[in-house]
């Protein structure tokens, strides 16, 4: 793994050196002045009681650092590697027009599905990140029939926003197979997304996704006609809203999807609440949730899952998040997937650097 990231950065490094030269006489030659590193850990302690059976372990859940590349006004780059994990994005923006409404980007990239997807950590509220409907449908990690994926894949999209920021637009067109894989089958996923943003600090979302998966496993508690290697219809869509002003934050989002006939669908509500704030920025915050999600509409593998917590802000994008999580059983009679209601007391420390 470390022999390929730096294989990765020296080609990153190749390509910005040949923009570099390109735009000599446009930018200047000092190519380390157009980059910008980036990075943050999340690491924590958590304390989980699932089927009965009680855990506790200290976790690293990121340790990420990217690299921002402005090779040029129109033309910029991107290299994300998580060093708990695995390379995570590397794509290249161009933009076409001298206004930001078409702009085009090609490698691996976060898919346009959903709100939360859309995310970064280190902004997210709660510690286990996105709401169950989310993580199952946009790929991150819950779904076995599509394996983990970050909530990434490999293609091209076109984006753009008018110059008020009314109005947003982004076109993805992907191999549909997840993070670091190639294509398992000749179809391509398209995901189309649309804001809105009537009034400032409000965001009207919608995302839509329409492909063919190809099933990493057999047969599933969620999905249990499935065949391994079988190519099956994979189509998302979501409709929701985020709003957000200083210290008030709330999204919600109705979500939904066809895995084969299999529907699932869920709803959720994430926000918080700045409770005190101190003249230097300092600040505590309230962190609430609630979510549902059903897994297979047709046998009720509905699962509800509440969060409650607080974190404290002590440095710019840096903050300390206690979090009580609570998953109700799913009950239906033929399912061996959480029998009974768990629950978890997560603790967690983020550190963020420019």
């Amino acid at each position: 793994m470390t022999r390929t990231f730096i294989s990765l950065i020296a080609a990153a490094c190749g390509m910005l050196s040949l923009g570099n030269t390109v735009q000599a006489q446009t930018m200047g030659p000092d190519l380390m002045d157009r980059i910008a590193v980036h990075g943050f850990i999340q690491g924590g302690y958590t304390f989980a009681e699932k089927n009965g059976v009680k855990t506790n372990s200290f976790d690293m859940k990121r340790a990420i650092v990217w690299m921002d590349a402005d090779i040029t006004p129109r033309w910029s780059f991107r290299f994300m590697h998580d060093f708990s994990s695995s390379v995570q994005e590397y794509f290249t923006d161009v933009r076409l027009t001298n206004d930001n409404m078409l702009n085009v980007r090609f490698g691996q990239f976060k898919n346009a599905f959903s709100i939360e997807n859309g995310l970064a950590p280190f902004l997210a509220e709660t510690i286990d990140l996105c709401a169950e409907g989310v993580t199952y449908l946009a790929g991150c990690g819950s779904d076995p029939l599509y394996g983990v994926s970050a909530g990434r894949d490999l293609g091209l999209a076109v984006f753009g926003e008018t110059d008020d920021k009314f109005f947003r637009y982004e076109l993805n067109v992907l191999n549909g197979t997840g993070i670091n894989r190639k294509d398992r089958n000749n179809s391509k996923d398209v995901i189309g997304r649309l804001e809105f943003r009537p009034v400032n600090g409000l965001n009207i979302v919608a995302t839509g996704q329409i492909g063919y998966g190809n099933a990493l496993v057999g047969p599933t508690v969620f999905n249990p006609l499935m065949v391994i290697g079988q190519d099956y219809r994979r189509n998302r869509y979501s409709i929701g809203a985020n709003y957000r002003t200083d210290g008030l934050g709330i999204h919600s989002e109705f979500v939904s999807g066809y895995d084969r006939d299999v529907e699932s669908l869920g709803a959720y509500i994430t926000g918080f609440k700045t409770l005190c704030k101190t003249k230097n920025g300092n600040a505590l915050d309230l962190i609430a949730s609630y979510d549902y999600f059903d897994f297979n509409t047709s046998l009720d593998l509905d699962m509800h899952k509440a969060v409650l917590g607080l974190q404290y802000w002590f440095f710019k994008g840096c903050r300390l998040q206690m979090q009580y999580v609570y998953k109700s059983a799913i009950t239906d009679y033929r399912s061996v997937f959480n029998k009974i209601g768990n629950h978890a007391l997560m603790c967690q420390v983020q550190v963020k650097f420019n």
